[in-house]
């Protein structure tokens, strides 16, 4: 059994500088975010779930899923997005189950910035926090995604509080914004888990 490490972090907090620390050292990375967009590409039976459930209207005219329109919708239709959520999470949840079964390398990593909201932790044996103060988060998410402070403190408002995520996470490092300081603290806790990888 491969050793399965959750990682996790609001948005701006810096979990995908951490995640691409680890990669550089060979480490295999299964990113929630990309299982999400893999599962209604076309083809994809999630994606022909969704047309049933929603209509025709959800997809382009070359087959693939309009996702403007279905956010534009689950916005307006309030039961949507759980009608949506019921497609989505059972299919995300297999293809990542899938894909750390897969992996080859001394210890895997599941980076979701929802690990504890949908409960994808429990796939992992063990959680790392990137955690950053709120004002910093603002601060690298307007500067990285042209969003507007208003949209980024909604999304951080829409995530589980900073204080209940480091209630939950085995493991918590706070990124001050220097990245050799992060680096290093990612350095200390991969020998850790190579360590705990090889028990």
């Amino acid at each position: 059994m491969t050793f399965i490490l959750g990682l996790t972090g609001g948005i701006g907090s810096g979990k995908s500088a951490a995640s691409q620390w680890f990669e550089t050292q060979g480490i295999q990375v299964i990113d929630a975010d990309i299982v999400a967009r893999e599962i209604v590409e076309k083809g994809q039976p999630a994606l022909t779930q969704i047309k049933d459930t929603f209509g025709d209207w959800v997809l382009l005219e070359n087959g693939q899923l309009n996702r403007r329109a279905l956010r534009d919708h689950i916005f307006k239709v309030p039961d949507a997005r759980h009608q949506l959520e019921q497609i989505t999470h059972p299919a995300i949840r297999s293809a990542i189950i899938q894909q750390l079964a897969d992996a080859t390398s001394s210890y895997v990593i599941l980076v979701s910035p929802l690990l504890f909201e949908t409960n994808q932790h429990q796939l992992t044996d063990h959680t790392l926090l990137i955690d950053a103060s709120e004002e910093l988060q603002i601060l690298r998410a307007s500067q990285r995604d042209g969003q507007t402070i208003d949209q980024i403190e909604k999304i951080i408002a829409a995530q589980m509080p900073r204080a209940e995520k480091q209630k939950i996470a085995n493991d918590i490092v706070l990124n001050d914004g220097h990245i050799e300081h992060l680096y290093a603290k990612l350095e200390a806790l991969h020998q850790q888990y190579l360590i705990r990888s090889k028990q």
